[in-house]
């Protein structure tokens, strides 16, 4: 079976040896299969003939395509296909069946299963298969059938009715966590069902949506509203059940200062000369602190707003207060912290470097192995297949 892994196999390419198929775009199945291939997987990448549609999303473009398509799609293979084509699908469905342990597809409800690649007639064909449906409501309900992209569900799931300022209209956040959330998911999902199969020797079927990351990210919410009765509301770079737990304005930017606690508290009481805030009923607890925010909130703001964000971190660092600077993300690539951990890695053939994978196995971080593929650079993959399924010769 291809999921045995390789003699010599890498420590930290624990997948070495499994080949996944993606039959999905834009961003949230890309990010579950660039998890699995860089955890050693190989993926081959189906795309539409015209290709992924990430892979206009933009500007910037870098080496050719849009940068939010290269950020997601390293260590794949490409191969274009004609989903018209019964040909080329006999041609992808023998691909299936000899050489994938895991598919993944985010393809519209019911397209696949139209086309004769359904999860229940390739599973039933080849029972060791791990089958991933993607999708955007998830299975049943009256919304199942529609489409979805990543601002609709922080919209729908209520993400948005807590992100922004108190008084403002709502924003969502500043890039995908919906599709990215649902990625991860998915790869999590995957790799319980590949660690079942080692045991049983068969796949299954796994499901995630979209709307059901941005529910599970609204988790907190939902008990808080459950246990209460009270709707949470938008509190800025704030949280709603601790107090102070923001961004403060500096004299050259902003600060957010965490303190989370009550010995917290008090430490950061003493640094900025207010020792009396302790022996004030409104401030002595956190629950005081949350019911007094604006009080509150606003008396450290009056200290902060004399120094800068480096000035009041140094000082507070040696107090054992936990605050960080709102940083840009070239401030954050340069930072030291940054370039120590390794994670910005240079992408082989390329010119181009990327946030690699935040996870390190005894030590060593996966290696990007591979650049982003052109659209159907890999098309030979499929040539013996497409030869056997009768299908015209040359066509992608």
């Amino acid at each position: 079976m291809s999921g045995q892994p390789h003699h010599g196999a890498e420590a930290h390419s624990p997948l070495a040896g499994l080949t996944v198929i993606e039959i999905g775009q834009n961003i949230a199945a890309p990010v579950a299969t660039q998890i699995l291939g860089d955890l050693g997987a190989r993926v081959i990448k189906l795309e539409k003939s015209e290709g992924d549609d990430a892979r206009a999303w933009g500007p910037p473009f870098w080496e050719g395509a849009a940068s939010m398509f290269q950020a997601v799609n390293r260590n794949k293979a490409s191969i274009a296909v004609d989903f018209r084509d019964p040909g080329q699908m006999k041609a992808v469905e023998q691909l299936i069946l000899a050489e994938a342990d895991v598919v993944l597809q985010s393809m519209r409800p019911g397209l696949l299963e139209a086309k004769g690649l359904g999860a229940a007639r390739l599973r039933a064909l080849k029972p060791a298969l791990v089958w991933c449906d993607l999708g955007a409501f998830g299975r049943g309900g009256p919304m199942s059938d529609r489409p979805g992209y990543d601002p609709l569900m922080q919209a729908f799931a209520g993400l948005m009715s807590v992100t922004g300022e108190e008084g403002q209209p709502p924003v969502r956040t500043g890039y995908s966590v919906v599709d990215q959330g649902t990625g991860m998911w998915a790869a999590n999902a995957i790799l319980a069902a590949l660690f079942r199969r080692e045991r049983s020797g068969l796949g299954c079927t796994v499901e995630v949506s979209l709307f059901e990351t941005a529910l599970s990210w609204m988790c907190i919410a939902a008990a808080q509203y459950q246990s209460s009765g009270e709707v949470p509301a938008r509190h800025g770079s704030g949280a709603a059940t601790i107090v102070p737990y923001r961004a403060f304005e500096t004299s050259d930017g902003h600060l957010v200062v965490a303190a989370g606690n009550n010995e917290l508290f008090k430490r950061l009481c003493g640094l900025l000369g207010h020792p009396e805030w302790l022996a004030d009923e409104r401030f002595r607890t956190n629950p005081a602190r949350v019911a007094n925010r604006r009080l509150i909130d606003g008396m450290i703001q009056q200290c902060l707003a004399g120094k800068s964000s480096a000035q009041w971190a140094e000082a507070m660092e040696s107090a054992g207060i936990p605050c960080a600077p709102v940083q840009t993300i070239d401030q954050t690539l340069r930072h030291p912290q940054t370039q120590a951990l390794g994670i910005v890695q240079a992408v082989p053939g390329s010119s181009m470097t990327m946030v690699g994978m935040p996870a390190r196995f005894d030590g060593q971080r996966p290696r990007i192995r591979q650049a982003p593929p052109a659209l159907n650079a890999d098309a030979a993959l499929l040539s013996p297949y497409l030869e056997k399924a009768g299908a015209v010769e040359g066509q992608p």
